[in-house]
């Protein structure tokens, strides 16, 4: 026999072990041998948590057995878990069983359900409530009462007795809660949804040429509710950063936008300029593989995409910091509901020609034209972007005025 437990509640490994024996038949002595328990501990177990298998509250604690049940069911095993007739058409229209899962279930209700309410006598609990009437009416704050009544609770225990509306109290008679917020629980750590190939460690695995040439994906947001959003691609080897207009920030969106670049270069072009693509872990890129897949040939693969660690969005920092100069034009807190593909080729086209000292004086655009030649003029030509003098430049949000015609339709 096995030696005494040190808990005597029954666990989900006990309940199993119990339904085990039960279907092959055990006895009541073995079961409870077996388990190091007493016999009266696996008696009371299975008769408190057997359910209704057939007949009326199927699922349902089996608390009284009708009286055309089986005889067999008025002593142990008190269930039909061993009996040879269970699988071959039993006659009985009601029948009981004992499953583990099931009974651990109703044993944890069990236990909740005894530690609801109020652990007072109803004179105890009519005692409290009336001194914390008295000290609310005179303006007392739920510890004050405790200490000027000598109260048998907490503050806490009062706090949460008025947020319930015991005895027709509520917080409107509390002074200062109504002015506080309730307080957010923090969220729990998200996990990333894609594996181990397409992590940042995985970007670092590949060559350093390949790294310094790849293209940094986020989206910038204008206020908290708007619908719409910009999709930014920034290309490492020459700063030059698309913004393009979303309709939503969901992943099929931001599929969809790329499969509209890919349409304007073809898929070797958009290899050429947009493999490998880094972006982080927001839901708009959740689908990896639909931004990977080709929009003409589903078979093949147009780039390859990894992802950031988690809250690490500075492993992506040139195209973050790039959004400075997008917030000249549209600064945070400007809705982009507003926007059009005309304001996105006009934003692109002044944006991306600033002269910048890291370029020798020269701008994005200009370095993106010698570094692609009509690669780069085709995909130009398709969204709309032109080439501003500095003698024309705008980076004032009095840039953006409707304009119609230009840039592609994403």
């Amino acid at each position: 026999m096995a030696g005494p437990k040190k808990y005597c509640r029954l666990t989900k490994a006990d309940r199993h072990a119990i339904q085990a024996a039960l279907d092959t038949r055990g006895s009541c002595r073995s079961i409870a041998e077996g388990l190091g328990r007493s016999p009266s501990t696996v008696f009371c177990e299975v008769k408190r948590n057997r359910v209704v298998k057939r007949g009326p509250g199927k699922g349902e604690k089996a608390a009284d057995v009708p009286e055309d049940a089986c005889p067999k069911l008025l002593s142990w095993p008190y269930v039909c878990n061993g009996c040879r007739l269970r699988n071959y058409h039993c006659p009985k229209r009601w029948q009981a069983e004992y499953r583990a899962a099931r009974a651990q279930a109703l044993a944890d209700e069990e236990l909740s359900a005894s530690r609801r309410g109020i652990d007072k006598t109803r004179e105890q609990f009519e005692h409290i409530m009336g001194c914390v009437k008295e000290g609310l009416a005179r303006g007392l704050s739920p510890e004050q009462i405790v200490a000027s009544y000598a109260l048998d609770v907490s503050p806490a225990t009062i706090y949460r007795w008025i947020e319930e509306g015991y005895a027709g109290t509520g917080n409107i008679e509390l002074r200062r809660k109504l002015s506080y917020k309730p307080r957010k629980k923090k969220a729990a750590p998200r996990s990333t949804s894609h594996g181990a190939e397409r992590s940042y460690a995985a970007f670092l695995g590949l060559g350093e040429e390949e790294r310094s040439s790849a293209c940094e994906m986020d989206t910038a947001i204008g206020r908290v509710h708007d619908s719409k959003c910009l999709l930014t691609l920034y290309l490492r080897p020459c700063k030059f950063q698309l913004m393009l207009l979303l309709g939503g920030k969901t992943a099929e969106e931001a599929a969809r936008a790329l499969d509209a670049l890919e349409e304007a270069v073809g898929m070797d072009g958009f290899g050429r300029l947009f493999d490998p693509i880094l972006t982080d872990n927001g839901a708009e890129f959740s689908d990896h593989g639909l931004m990977e897949r080709s929009a003409g040939d589903s078979a093949a693969r147009r780039a390859r995409v990894f992802c950031c660690d988690v809250r690490q969005s500075q492993q992506k920092g040139s195209c973050e910091r790039n959004h400075v100069e997008l917030r000249k034009v549209l600064p945070k807190g400007t809705s982009f509901d507003g926007l059009t593909r005309a304001d996105c080729a006009l934003l692109m086209s002044h944006v991306n020609s600033e002269p910048r000292p890291s370029l020798a004086g020269l701008s994005p655009i200009r370095m993106f034209r010698l570094a692609y030649g009509g690669l780069a003029e085709r995909l130009l030509d398709a969204l709309g972007i032109e080439e501003i003098g500095p003698g024309e430049l705008n980076l004032t949000p009095s840039l953006l005025a409707h304009e119609e015609g230009r840039g592609m339709t994403i």
